[in-house]
Protein backbone atom coordinates (compact mmCIF):
# COMPACT_ATOMS: atom_id res chain seq x y z
CA UNK A 1 0.00 0.00 0.00
CA UNK A 2 2.88 2.40 1.26
CA UNK A 3 4.70 1.56 -2.52
CA UNK A 4 1.38 1.96 -4.24
CA UNK A 5 0.59 5.37 -2.75
CA UNK A 6 4.01 6.89 -3.95
CA UNK A 7 3.45 9.53 -0.89
CA UNK A 8 6.41 8.35 1.56
CA UNK A 9 9.74 6.89 1.61
CA UNK A 10 10.06 3.56 3.45
CA UNK A 11 12.52 4.05 5.39
CA UNK A 12 12.88 0.01 6.74
CA UNK A 13 11.03 -2.60 8.55
CA UNK A 14 10.88 -3.10 12.63
CA UNK A 15 10.46 -6.80 13.21
CA UNK A 16 11.28 -8.47 16.36
CA UNK A 17 11.45 -11.95 14.53
CA UNK A 18 14.25 -11.14 11.44
CA UNK A 19 17.72 -10.13 11.64
CA UNK A 20 18.44 -6.90 10.64
CA UNK A 21 19.68 -6.62 7.06
CA UNK A 22 18.03 -9.18 5.56
CA UNK A 23 15.26 -7.77 3.22
CA UNK A 24 11.80 -8.58 2.91
CA UNK A 25 10.56 -7.25 -0.79
CA UNK A 26 13.52 -5.68 -1.10
CA UNK A 27 13.18 -3.33 1.70
CA UNK A 28 15.48 -4.06 4.77
CA UNK A 29 14.88 -5.33 8.02
CA UNK A 30 16.09 -2.07 10.68
CA UNK A 31 15.82 -4.32 13.95
CA UNK A 32 13.63 -4.95 16.71
CA UNK A 33 10.99 -3.13 18.49
CA UNK A 34 13.78 -1.73 20.61
CA UNK A 35 15.01 0.28 17.30
CA UNK A 36 12.27 2.42 17.34
CA UNK A 37 13.82 5.08 19.93
CA UNK A 38 16.69 5.95 17.93
CA UNK A 39 14.43 5.96 14.38
CA UNK A 40 12.23 8.42 15.94
CA UNK A 41 15.38 10.66 16.73
CA UNK A 42 16.81 10.63 13.65
CA UNK A 43 13.25 11.95 11.99
CA UNK A 44 11.34 9.47 11.29
CA UNK A 45 8.05 10.09 12.82
CA UNK A 46 5.62 7.38 11.23
CA UNK A 47 4.62 3.97 11.05
CA UNK A 48 2.31 1.69 9.57
CA UNK A 49 1.20 -1.53 11.27
CA UNK A 50 1.71 -4.53 9.11
CA UNK A 51 0.46 -6.82 11.46
CA UNK A 52 -3.09 -8.40 10.25
CA UNK A 53 -5.92 -9.52 12.34
CA UNK A 54 -6.79 -12.75 11.58
CA UNK A 55 -9.30 -14.59 14.27
CA UNK A 56 -7.19 -12.68 16.77
CA UNK A 57 -6.87 -8.52 16.33
CA UNK A 58 -4.97 -8.54 19.85
CA UNK A 59 -1.75 -9.01 18.34
CA UNK A 60 -2.07 -5.70 15.47
CA UNK A 61 -3.32 -3.72 18.89
CA UNK A 62 0.16 -4.41 20.64
CA UNK A 63 1.70 -3.29 17.74
CA UNK A 64 0.15 0.08 17.67
CA UNK A 65 0.77 0.44 21.95
CA UNK A 66 4.39 0.15 20.76
CA UNK A 67 4.12 2.49 17.85
CA UNK A 68 2.21 4.75 19.69
CA UNK A 69 4.48 4.33 22.78
CA UNK A 70 7.69 5.44 20.55
CA UNK A 71 6.09 8.73 19.71
CA UNK A 72 5.12 7.33 15.80
CA UNK A 73 2.07 8.50 14.36
CA UNK A 74 0.43 6.14 12.04
CA UNK A 75 -1.02 7.68 8.84
CA UNK A 76 -3.88 6.33 6.85
CA UNK A 77 -2.95 4.32 3.71
CA UNK A 78 -5.00 3.71 1.08
CA UNK A 79 -4.51 2.07 -2.57
CA UNK A 80 -5.03 4.54 -5.45
CA UNK A 81 -7.08 1.77 -7.11
CA UNK A 82 -9.44 2.00 -4.12
CA UNK A 83 -12.66 4.38 -4.55
CA UNK A 84 -12.95 6.65 -1.35
CA UNK A 85 -16.03 9.07 -1.30
CA UNK A 86 -15.08 12.67 -0.49
CA UNK A 87 -17.42 12.64 2.31
CA UNK A 88 -15.53 9.44 4.15
CA UNK A 89 -13.50 10.20 7.16
CA UNK A 90 -10.76 7.50 8.23
CA UNK A 91 -8.74 7.79 11.48
CA UNK A 92 -5.43 7.57 11.67
CA UNK A 93 -4.11 3.80 11.02
CA UNK A 94 -7.04 2.29 8.58
CA UNK A 95 -5.84 1.07 6.12
CA UNK A 96 -7.37 0.61 2.38
CA UNK A 97 -6.74 -2.21 0.10
CA UNK A 98 -7.11 -2.41 -3.66
CA UNK A 99 -10.16 -2.08 -5.35
CA UNK A 100 -12.00 -1.69 -1.86
CA UNK A 101 -15.39 1.10 -1.84
CA UNK A 102 -15.99 3.21 0.85
CA UNK A 103 -19.01 5.22 0.11
CA UNK A 104 -20.63 8.58 1.39
CA UNK A 105 -20.21 9.53 5.06
CA UNK A 106 -18.85 6.18 5.23
CA UNK A 107 -16.43 6.33 8.90
CA UNK A 108 -13.71 4.00 10.21
CA UNK A 109 -11.70 3.70 13.82
CA UNK A 110 -8.31 3.69 14.86
CA UNK A 111 -6.49 0.52 13.23
CA UNK A 112 -9.08 -0.21 10.88
CA UNK A 113 -8.49 -2.77 8.12
CA UNK A 114 -11.10 -2.47 4.69
CA UNK A 115 -9.43 -5.70 2.45
CA UNK A 116 -9.17 -5.79 -1.38
CA UNK A 117 -12.90 -5.78 -2.90
CA UNK A 118 -14.78 -4.74 0.17
CA UNK A 119 -17.66 -2.49 -0.09
CA UNK A 120 -18.55 -0.73 2.71
CA UNK A 121 -22.03 1.46 1.78
CA UNK A 122 -23.15 5.03 3.17
CA UNK A 123 -22.77 5.62 6.41
CA UNK A 124 -21.51 2.56 7.75
CA UNK A 125 -19.35 3.34 10.69
CA UNK A 126 -16.09 0.47 11.75
CA UNK A 127 -15.27 1.15 15.32
CA UNK A 128 -11.25 1.00 16.39
CA UNK A 129 -9.17 -2.27 15.10
CA UNK A 130 -12.12 -3.68 12.62
CA UNK A 131 -10.80 -5.74 9.92
CA UNK A 132 -13.07 -6.27 6.98
CA UNK A 133 -11.69 -8.93 4.45
CA UNK A 134 -11.61 -9.44 1.05
CA UNK A 135 -14.99 -9.51 -0.88
CA UNK A 136 -17.40 -8.76 2.36
CA UNK A 137 -20.17 -6.63 1.59
CA UNK A 138 -21.94 -3.92 4.01
CA UNK A 139 -24.59 -2.63 2.98
CA UNK A 140 -26.11 1.00 4.42
CA UNK A 141 -26.08 1.84 8.04
CA UNK A 142 -24.00 -1.21 8.63
CA UNK A 143 -22.46 -0.31 12.39
CA UNK A 144 -19.30 -2.74 13.37
CA UNK A 145 -18.04 -3.02 16.97
CA UNK A 146 -14.32 -2.67 17.75
CA UNK A 147 -12.03 -5.47 17.63
CA UNK A 148 -14.56 -7.49 15.35
CA UNK A 149 -13.25 -9.56 11.55
CA UNK A 150 -15.93 -9.62 9.28
CA UNK A 151 -14.94 -12.92 7.05
CA UNK A 152 -14.57 -12.64 3.42
CA UNK A 153 -17.68 -12.34 1.55
CA UNK A 154 -19.90 -11.61 4.59
CA UNK A 155 -22.82 -10.08 2.94
CA UNK A 156 -24.04 -7.82 6.34
CA UNK A 157 -28.09 -6.30 5.62
CA UNK A 158 -29.23 -2.88 5.83
CA UNK A 159 -28.88 -0.55 9.06
CA UNK A 160 -27.32 -3.62 10.86
CA UNK A 161 -25.74 -3.45 13.77
CA UNK A 162 -22.46 -6.05 14.63
CA UNK A 163 -21.03 -6.09 18.44
CA UNK A 164 -17.76 -5.46 19.64
CA UNK A 165 -15.32 -8.20 19.51
CA UNK A 166 -17.00 -10.19 17.13
CA UNK A 167 -15.93 -13.34 14.49
CA UNK A 168 -18.32 -13.18 11.51
CA UNK A 169 -17.35 -16.01 9.21
CA UNK A 170 -16.69 -15.97 5.62
CA UNK A 171 -19.64 -16.59 3.60
CA UNK A 172 -21.89 -15.68 6.79
CA UNK A 173 -25.20 -13.41 5.66
CA UNK A 174 -25.96 -11.29 8.53
CA UNK A 175 -29.93 -10.10 8.45
CA UNK A 176 -30.12 -8.58 11.97
CA UNK A 177 -27.91 -7.30 15.07
CA UNK A 178 -25.42 -9.36 16.33
CA UNK A 179 -24.21 -9.04 19.82
CA UNK A 180 -21.21 -8.41 21.40
CA UNK A 181 -18.93 -11.62 21.63
CA UNK A 182 -20.31 -14.00 18.96
CA UNK A 183 -19.71 -15.99 16.27
CA UNK A 184 -21.14 -16.02 13.70
CA UNK A 185 -20.08 -19.59 11.52
CA UNK A 186 -18.61 -19.45 7.84
CA UNK A 187 -21.97 -19.95 5.71
CA UNK A 188 -23.86 -19.31 8.29
CA UNK A 189 -26.96 -16.60 8.40
CA UNK A 190 -27.44 -14.66 10.86
CA UNK A 191 -29.88 -15.59 12.61
CA UNK A 192 -30.30 -19.33 12.52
Amino acid sequence: LVRAMGAHRIAGIIDDARKPGEEILGVPVLGGAGKLAALYSEGIHQAVNAVGGIGDVSTRVAVFERIRAARFSNPVVAHPSAFIENSAMLADGTQVFPLAYLGSDVRTGFGSIVNTGAILSHDCFLDDFTNIAPGAILAGGVRVGERTLVGMGVTINLNVQIGARCLIGNGATVKSDVPDGTIVRAGSIWPA
